[in-house]
């Protein structure tokens, strides 16, 4: 389904900016078949749910956008960061005109809202880094709560995520053309008891 987001803004020149821009998005959440060269990894991932679906770029595309879902805080349980959405194109300069985008997710939260979309001014995400909260023993677990995502052209881009937690090493880099895929690692509802959602993520690398 066609749907027209944002247009263009601002260009990112530091950290953390975003460009906004005006696409044409299509999902693609279930494809998996693409083939890729390596897993990036992070050490720091919590330690609870089930890995989920993979889901990969079309081929011939590489992540260069993301957004996220996040539950806002409350008084009470929190889950932090629900999901991670990727957005794949076969360009490597700034978008900054109308394009086709396709958006993918592995499993997602079931909690929380959508966050702005942050796309590399150039280039592709090589890396990643989470922000993950250690076990809280009695407490309120959070587990993951942010992202950081190194682009090719050398920008550090991160979601607005929660702040519970640490940010951990950077993944190993793709030495080839970049992301192009993702598969998450989710804890479902816990009824009365302490939810997370999102705790892990591992992403593909593809030439």
């Amino acid at each position: 389904m066609d749907h027209l987001f944002f247009i263009a803004i601002s260009l990112l020149a530091i950290i953390g900016q975003h460009v906004s821009v005006q696409t044409k998005e299509t999902s693609s959440e279930q494809n998996s078949s693409r083939e890729y060269i390596s897993e990036l990894n992070v050490t720091n991932g919590a330690i609870w749910g089930y890995w989920m679906n993979k889901s990969m770029c079309p081929d011939g595309t590489y992540a260069a956008g993301f957004s996220l879902r996040v539950k806002d805080l409350i008084n009470g349980d929190n889950t932090a960061l629900n999901g991670i959405h990727l957005y794949c194109t076969d360009r490597s300069e700034q978008l900054l005109s109308s394009n086709d985008i396709t958006s993918i997710a592995s499993g997602i939260g079931y909690w929380g809202e959508r966050t702005v979309v942050k796309y590399c001014p150039s280039g592709f995400f090589t890396a990643f880094k989470l922000r993950v909260e250690s076990p809280q023993g009695s407490g309120d677990n959070t587990a993951a709560n942010n992202i950081r995502f190194l682009c090719s052209g050398g920008n550090v881009l991160e979601g607005d995520g929660t702040f519970w937690g640490e940010w951990g090493d950077w993944s190993p880099k793709c030495d080839k053309r970049g992301i192009c895929g993702l598969m998450t690692k989710i804890e479902e509802p816990q009824g009365n008891e302490d939810d997370t959602a999102l705790n892990d993520v591992v992403m593909y690398c593809c030439d």
